[in-house]
Parts: structure tokens; sequence; C-alpha cells
């Protein structure tokens, strides 16, 4: 009985404790007006993540003016107040074991026109809004030093973070487009932003999901988004030149140099840069928006049912060279480009256009010593007994990879009238690749010869690409009823030739037992021409339910000959190697229709309905 009482009043005194060590986080506060000093009833009250502005908590003011926000986590976090007609109010404040509540007070807010009426007013920047599913960022509630990029004050952002290389990450997700007072600025290579634009110049960050063309113009989310950021300058930076010069030399000949040149006037914008170095630095960017090519070729059947033929070049033991520089060996790289964008005619015709042109060559060894142990192992080839045998390989290699490459894109945008719109859009690009690798590696077992490889790769690649589309718009004085029609040319073109020379000797007892030749010539053409046109029509049912009906054509037309020769002279190579050979050629055609039914209400979206496809192909 006394070991029962006593294991019950341990078991409540753990209980208590572990009552004890739970805490309730919350912040609370009254709202009131500074001049007439009522209480304001339903002001919103939210609570945001101040690490990356994700919404924890919000409520509305009762009649008395209080508000009072339970159950939130330990952290730090952005108090953000708003009223129709008065300013916004924000502060920050953090919850822990040491303050588990936060009381704000009386918080006085203050109506917008007296705000706007008085020649000074003193207190801190909003630093955040969220309007819809747009956070818009105010650069100037963050600390700007001189000479700062615009990719340095993304850095201090909530939510945002940029590693060395320039690349950008927003609530998780990769952001693949940096606009500049929305418009395209050197295509989509963000860095090219982010390392160009001035801090100071940043009137406005915004952060959201772009949605595709289609679903921008009919208001109806086809569910394609891209996380993007736009930079909204200040008025006062968008008249005026900037430009920056930088060269720097250091020990074992590495130097680097960077210029660039910015003319923004009115509703044009003008840039250049240029980059040339050793040191690692590959330019601003040097990210290739083509993701064409795969390293073999791949048949797959699509959602619709149509049939994709992907065809790359490399492959059957020769290297290709993507232009990437991944922190190994020597890289001297020369880039270049020029950005122009214009608006005129009342804003109705939008031109922008960047041409962007670089070289990279890497060269570097490579030196390598592995062992592997295997207990009581038999090496029968050697002749050895039973026992711990050690297999030791040393390799070296040597290379030398290099890439040129130019791409030209336009874009070209005209409103017909206030219901039509026309754009065209054009980008080429043209690329050249070499690559020479040299490996020798040996194998030695327990001391003794193994084998031993030598091994001669040489490749050259050409590559031609070019996609063209028109996308016309039609909006009818019904609100929601509209029509679009896109149309779309994709042409990619590939040849590569290279050569395979390698000997393997094995060994027996020290003795050369067995030796394998390879000497062949491989070659690889690819072509691929994909047209496709779309058309959808919306038509609004009521006010949260539309209906969309699209048909779409493809044709495709695709062919890959990849030939490998073997040689049966000196430098020549005239019999065919049936094994290692193969010809493709791909003809579809696709017709899809369908029809589609969206409910919207608020920020929640529904979408049901079908779509029938017959492909046909040979």
């Amino acid at each position: 009985m006394k070991t029962f009482i006593l294991a019950l009043t341990l078991l409540c005194l753990c209980t208590f404790y572990s009552y004890g060590q739970t805490a309730t986080y919350s912040v609370k506060g009254v709202i009131a007006d500074t001049t007439e000093k009522v209480n304001l009833a339903g002001t919103t009250v939210t609570v945001i993540n101040a690490k990356d502005s994700i919404l924890r908590a919000f409520t509305w003011v009762g009649a008395d003016g209080s508000f009072n926000i339970n159950k939130l986590n330990k952290g730090k976090y952005l108090l953000l107040v708003s009223y129709p007609g008065y300013a916004d109010y924000t502060d920050d404040f953090t919850l822990d074991s040491v303050k588990t509540s936060v009381d704000f007070g009386k918080i006085a807010m203050i109506l917008k026109s007296r705000l706007l009426a008085d020649v000074l007013v003193k207190g801190e920047v909003t630093a955040i809004k969220i309007k819809g599913d747009t956070t818009e960022f105010n650069a100037r509630a963050y600390k700007i030093q001189p000479n700062d990029k615009v990719e340095d004050l993304l850095r201090q952002l909530p939510g945002i973070e940029v590693d060395k290389d320039g690349k950008i990450t927003a609530q998780g997700q990769t952001v693949n487009k940096v606009l500049v007072d929305g418009e395209e600025f050197f295509g989509d290579d963000p860095t090219l932003v982010t390392k160009n634009i001035r801090a100071d110049m940043v009137d406005k960050v915004q952060l959201y999901d772009k949605k595709s063309d289609q679903a921008t113009f009919t208001g109806i989310d086809d569910g394609v988004k891209d996380k993007t950021i736009n930079i909204k300058l200040k008025a006062d930076k968008k008249n005026g030149y900037f430009g920056k010069a930088n060269a720097g030399v250091g020990t074992d000949g590495y130097y680097e140099g960077q210029l660039l040149y910015n003319k923004f006037k009115a509703n044009e914008k003008f840039s250049v840069y240029g980059t040339l170095g050793n040191d690692g630095k590959t330019g601003l960017g040097w990210e290739d928006a083509q993701k064409a090519g795969l390293s073999s070729n791949n048949v797959q059947v699509g959602d619709d049912g149509g049939v994709s033929m992907y065809f790359g070049g490399g492959g059957d033991d020769l290297d290709s060279f993507d232009g990437r520089y991944n922190g190994q060996g020597l890289p001297l790289a020369r880039t270049g480009g020029l950005h122009y964008d214009s608006k005129w005619n009342s804003d109705k015709q939008t031109l922008n256009t960047n041409y962007k042109i670089g070289s990279i060559q890497v060269d570097g060894t490579n030196d390598n010593i592995v062992q592997q142990n295997f207990p009581d192992t038999t090496i029968s080839s050697l002749g050895k007994a039973a026992g711990d045998s050690i297999i030791r390989t040393t390799s070296h290699q040597d290379y030398h990879k290099y890439m040129f490459r130019q791409k030209l894109d336009v874009m070209y945008q005209i409103k017909l009238d206030t219901t039509q719109t026309l754009k065209f859009s054009v980008d080429g690009t043209d690329k050249h690749s070499d690559v020479f690798e040299n490996n020798l590696s040996t194998s030695y077992v327990n001391g003794d010869t193994l084998n031993n490889n030598r091994r001669q790769v040489t490749n050259h690649v050409n590559e031609k690409v070019f996609d063209g589309s028109v996308f016309y718009t039609k909006k009818f004085k019904k609100k929601g009823r509209t029509f679009s029609w896109f149309v779309g040319e994709a042409y990619n073109q590939s040849d590569s030739k290279g050569y395979l020379k390698a000997r393997t000797d094995f060994y027996k007892k020290d003795t050369i037992n067995n030796t394998q030749i390879t000497d062949q010539l491989k070659t690889l053409n690819t072509k691929s021409s994909v047209l496709s046109s779309n058309m959808t029509y919306t038509e609004p049912l009521s006010k949260l339910f539309s209906l969309i009906v699209n048909y779409g054509l493809s044709i495709d037309h695709g062919t890959s000959d990849r030939r490998t020769y073997d040689s049966t002279a000196v430098n020549q190579y005239n019999r065919l190697n049936d094994t290692l050979s193969n010809n493709y050629k791909l003809n579809e055609m696709s017709n899809q229709v369908g029809a589609i039914f969206n409910y919207k209400k608020d920020k929640n979206t529904f979408n049901f309905g079908t779509k029938v496809a017959d492909v046909s192909y040979t």
C-alpha cells in the first residue's frame, strides 16, 4: 500500500511538472483612433513570420477595440494592423520561454488623409505589405550600403535567400524570373538583374507567382505558375545613366574584369555588360534558358496521349560540355550582353530584346588513388590462393573543354484596340563545344599488375535552337468572355562528331595476357521540329462558374541518326558497327479538344472537366 501511494504521488508530481512546463504564447492589444480616441472595431490584425512572411494567425478586433491571439509558437513575428482609410501599422515582436506573451497596449491608428496632410511624419516605414497573392517589400525599410546591388537587398528580405552564385530561393522555391518594372531584363537570367541594378534605385520588391499568359489574360487559373520577383524602381531613378567598372589581378596569373553600363529614360531601358576572368567567376550569369537535349534517346507518352521523342548529343562513351563551371579545373570566361526595351504610342506597343554572347574554356587534371580490401577472396586469373586481397587503382586525367554560345531573343507586343492584343516572340541560340579528355589508369592486386587502361576522347558538337510564337487575345463586351489563339514553332538541330580510342591490357603474373583495343568514329545528327497551336474560348456561366473550351493541334517531326564506325586502317573509319548504331525517325500528329468548368470563390479555385486526344504517329 505504501508503495502504491508513493508511486501515485510521484506520478502526480510529474504530471504537475509537465503541465507547468507547457506555455501558451500569445499577443494582445487595443486598437484606437489617434484623434477621436475611439476604438476601431472590425480592424484586421495579422501575425506574420518574420523569417519567411508566412501568415501564422489573424483576427478581427472586437467592439471594445481589443484583440487577443493565442496558440502561437515560439519565434520572431511581425504584427500588421489594417483598417480602411487608415495607414497600416507594423511592429515586430518575439515570443520565447521567457516572454510568452506580448501586450502592445493601445495602438494608435492614423488617418491616411491626416498622414498626407502633415508636413512631417516621424515613424517607422512599413516593411511588408501583403496584397492578395503578392508580398511587397519596401526597400526604404532596409539598410542599403553604398554600391550595394539588388542581390544585397534581397538577402535582407525575410523568406528570400541568395547563394554565392546568385541563385535566388523564395519561400522554398527557386526564382526563375526577375523583372524590372514588370518587364523582362536580359531574358530569363535573374542574375543579370540582381548584379546589374543598384539597390538604392529600388522602391519596392514584389514577390508573387507569375501566371501563364493564358491565365493572366482570361483570369482563370490554369495551374501554371512561376515564382517571380518584380523590381519597381523609384520614379526619379528611371531617368539617367549609371555604370560600374572594376578589375583585379592576383598571384599565379589570375585576373578578373567587369564592365556595366545602363541608361534609363522614361519608358526606355538600355544596358550593356561584359566580363573577363580566369579566377572562377564565369560571368554575371551563364544559365542556358534552353533546357533542350538529354544524354540519350528517350521516347515518352504524354498525359494527352501524345508521343514525344527527345534527342540529345553525347552518349556512346563520348562526353559533351554543357558550358557550366563546376569548380574543377581552371576556367577562362568571356561574356557580354545587350538589352533594350521600350514602350511607345501611349504604351500600346512594346519591344523587348536581348543579345548574349560568351565563351568558356576549362582546363584541368584529376589524379585519384582508390584502394579496395577483399577478405578471403580468390583471384583465380592471377593464380592467387584464398586470403585477403587488396586492389589498388591509380588514375590520371587531363582535359580541355570549350564552349561558345550566342543567343538573341525579341518580343514585340501591340494593342490593336482596347479589346485585342497581338504578341510576337522569337529567340535563337547558336552553340559550339569541344571536348578533349585523356585518361590513364592502372590497377594492382596485392602489388601485382591487374590491368592497364588508356582512353582518349574527342568530341565536337554544333547546336542550333530556334523558337517562335504568336499569341492573339480578344475580350468581348461580356465580362469574362474571351478568345485566344497561340501558334508556336520549336526547332532544334544538333550535329556531333567524335573519336574514342582505348587500349586495355590484362595481366597475369605481371605479363600481358590479353589486350582489347577500341578505335572508333562516332557521329550523332538530330533534328526536331514541333509546330503547335492552341485555341481557347472562355464563357462565364455565373459569378462563380466559368467554362473553358480549347482545341489544340501539334505536328512533330524528329530524326536521330547515331552511327559508330570501326577503324580498318590508320585514320580510316569505314566499317559501320551495327550494334552501336541506330537511326530513328518520328512523325506525329495530335488533335486535342477539351472542356473544363472552373469554380472560383475568394482564394479557392476548383477545376473539373475532360480532354480527348487523337494521336497518330509513325
